[in-house]
Order: structure tokens, then C-alpha cells, then sequence
């Protein structure tokens, strides 16, 4: 349970971060529907470094999403700071662009 609170609250952080800025629409999700409609709303170019970074979160929250108890090794500890370094990275974008 650990494990799903921790996803759980790294979407939300990363979701936090995003939705600080004023867009035309806030990102509601993670999934790659959730984006692509971000993305559209707010015109934005799909191949920039924050979108990039989003996608490549997200794309690491779901592959933890799919592992099993059993599975929950160095490799999820590894993507989870993966995640943290992802999230500090979107930050920084964040506030270079606003």
C-alpha cells in the first residue's frame, strides 16, 4: 500500500507543479489522453521540454503502476528517484516559463 500512496502522491505533486501556472486548462491526469488534450488546449508545442518531461513521468508512473508485490525491487527504488529528479526538473522548467 505503501508503494500505491507513494505513486499516487508523485502524480499529484508533478499534477501540483503544472497546474500552479496559469493555462487556458489545468492537466486533469497523467494518461497520455489526459496530455495530448493539454497540449491542445493550451497550445503547446508537443516535442518542448516540459511536455517531454511530463510524458517521460508519466510513462515511469505507470510502468511502477503495472509492477507486482513481488517485483518491488532496486529497479522500483531506482524509478522512484527517477521520478523525484523528473519532478524537480518540471519545476524548474515551470518557473523558467512562468
Amino acid at each position: 500500500m505503501n508503494e500505491f500512496n507513494n505513486r499516487i502522491t508523485a502524480q499529484r505533486e508533478i499534477l501540483t507543479v503544472i497546474n500552479n501556472c496559469k493555462w487556458e486548462e489545468e492537466l486533469f491526469g497523467l494518461s497520455s489522453g489526459a496530455i495530448d488534450r493539454w497540449i491542445i488546449v493550451n497550445r503547446l508545442e508537443p516535442n518542448s521540454v516540459l511536455v517531454e518531461l511530463i510524458r517521460k513521468a508519466a510513462d515511469k508512473l505507470f510502468f511502477l503502476s503495472n509492477k507486482s508485490q513481488e517485483q518491488i525491487t532496486d529497479d522500483y527504488k531506482n524509478l522512484s528517484c527517477e521520478i523525484s529528479a523528473l519532478t524537480e526538473h518540471i519545476k524548474q522548467v515551470v518557473k523558467d516559463i512562468h
